[in-house]
């Protein structure tokens, strides 16, 4: 008997970023570790370190199909068990005309599921399991009898994977989880990683390493760049006395970076989960709105600092003297207290366990055996 086969529907770009990528690519390596066969479906355009992640593990990349008609045809042309789609431009019709078929369909969804009638649904950010998570998807789906009434996608309907209990990381990243959160570590020159996914695709390094050497604190700053136009800018950037800028580019060591950092700034998107689980202390900036939500919980329960939403801090005038004021400030404090950054590493590690794409493979292989009848080995 062949082995499932499941295909990961997502794109990375220059703008579109790669934290699609990068949460299908995590499950994918769950599922090749049990036998499945893996393949990606989309564009992986200009992201050389994307393409060669998945060149290194052997997963194959197809064209990517946006229409429901064009996910059907591929899925049956290349016999898929489950398609995962992971997307906020594919039309939310695709999930139900392939489960009509057939195939089994896990939506990656980031607080609205967009209507798509998915067999499950995955929402790995902070307090996506609480009763109010998904108050959108909760109509009523009273129906004739024998009709399949529309899926809720509620957190307790047993459809919903909701929470960082089902967060998605790389082997690269649970690799590195340490046995214990660092300690407080005084220093008089904190070494500081600040990455804003792997493109940064909104320009956010630029604006915040500025509000970093602004506070006037001593430190080693390492900013990796996704594109070069950023690196262009970022040369630009002047240091203070005692402060030192490095530039590097996008990298498979960045679990070892981060590890070695005494403070991480962040965009409060994929990368919020490795850096919990890697028990990093570190300042989180909301650069799109779909981060918004999920930047809340986590600045409120003190998992990350919050240094604000990027459109403030790049805002004219006053309003935007003082966004950047304010995390200037909310920097220098850490920067100056091994103790707070020691606080939210601790929190941030016993929060995030590393083991969320076991958990979502089970669900998903389980679906499977449901629909075929047995698990092929």
């Amino acid at each position: 008997m062949n082995p499932p086969r499941i295909g990961l529907r997502c794109d990375a770009g220059p703008r579109t970023g790669v934290g699609h990528l990068v949460r299908c690519l995590a499950l994918g390596e769950e599922l090749l570790a049990r036998g499945t066969r893996v393949e990606l479906f989309g564009t992986v355009h200009r992201v050389g370190w994307a393409a060669a992640q998945l060149a290194a593990r052997g997963i194959p990349v197809h064209p990517g199909p946006d229409t429901p008609a064009g996910l059907v045809e591929a899925a049956h042309r290349h016999a898929l068990d489950a398609l995962v789609l992971d997307s906020y431009e594919l039309d939310p019709a695709g999930a139900g005309a392939l489960r009509a078929t057939g195939v089994v369909t896990l939506a990656i969804v980031d607080g609205d599921t967009r209507g798509q009638d998915a067999d499950l649904y995955l929402d790995q950010n902070f307090g996506a399991d609480t009763a109010d998570a998904h108050p959108a998807d909760r109509a009523s789906t009273v129906g004739a009898p024998d009709e399949r009434a529309p899926d809720d996608g509620a957190p307790g309907d047993g459809r919903m994977l909701a929470g960082v209990r089902y967060a998605l990381l790389r082997d690269a990243v649970t690799a590195a989880r340490p046995a214990a959160p660092p300690p407080a570590s005084p220093t008089d020159r904190p070494r500081v990683l600040a990455f804003f996914g792997g493109t940064d695709a909104v320009g956010a390094a630029p604006v915040l390493t500025r509000v970093l050497l602004g506070t006037g604190h001593p430190m080693e700053v390492t900013v990796v760049v996704g594109r070069p136009e950023i690196e262009a800018e970022l040369t630009q950037v002047a240091t203070g006395r005692g402060q030192s800028l490095h530039l590097v580019a996008p990298t498979d060591a960045l679990p070892t970076l981060i590890g070695a950092a005494d403070l991480v700034v962040s965009a409060a998107g994929t990368s919020t989960w490795e850096l919990c689980c890697l028990g990093a202390p570190a300042a989180l900036v909301c650069v799109v709105d779909n981060q918004r939500d999920s930047y809340r919980r986590v600045v409120a329960h003190r998992l990350a600092a919050g240094l604000g939403e990027l459109p403030d801090l790049v805002a004219p005038g006053l309003a935007g003297r003082t966004a950047r004021a304010d995390a200037g400030r909310t920097l220098r404090a850490l920067l100056a207290s091994p103790q707070r950054r020691a606080a939210l590493a601790a929190r941030a590690w016993a929060t995030v366990d590393g083991r969320g794409r076991a958990r979502v493979a089970d669900a998903l292989l389980t679906r499977i055996v449901d629909r075929t009848g047995v698990l092929k080995p």
